[in-house]
């Protein structure tokens, strides 16, 4: 009796630890995802809502587009693409391709593209940060 419930143990085990909460789906990026906080390369320079430089919102459509709008000192700038969604099993990434160059676009790699570490299924940040940009950190707000 000791081994069939020491077995079942087992098993039960086994098959919790092979549920990887960190396997999202495309479905689950769709929505509103906005800037909720900054960090700098000096120590203690986390700004958040209106202490930020600036605010921003991706939009991302179940149709594999987005919009990224940034709104810094009154002037608003938007520019579209699309996206990839990258579910290795290290790091879900998003990676966004902009249709256009821009000012606003926050990139170690390419003026035409950024890369998104997704930490769950509400909070992205910007990768930016690994080359000397500001650390972004997002959160799905719809």
């Amino acid at each position: 009796m000791k081994n069939k419930i020491l077995f079942l143990m087992i098993i039960g085990v086994l098959f919790s630890c092979n549920n990887n909460d960190d396997n999202y789906t495309e479905n689950e990026l769709v929505g509103i995802w906005k800037l909720i906080q900054m960090t700098g390369s000096i120590p203690n320079s986390e700004t958040s809502g209106a202490e930020m430089e600036w605010q921003e919102t991706y939009v991302l459509n179940a149709n594999g587009t987005f919009l990224k709008s940034r709104d810094r000192d009154g002037i608003t700038t938007e520019v579209s693409g699309t996206y990839n969604f990258i579910n290795n099993s290290n790091e879900p990434l998003i990676e966004l391709n902009f249709d256009t160059e821009s000012e606003i676009i926050g990139s170690c790699t390419s003026n035409r593209k950024e890369t998104m570490n997704l930490q769950s299924e509400t909070i992205f940040l910007s990768s930016w940060e690994a080359c000397d940009g500001p650390g972004l950190k997002y959160e799905k707000i719809n």
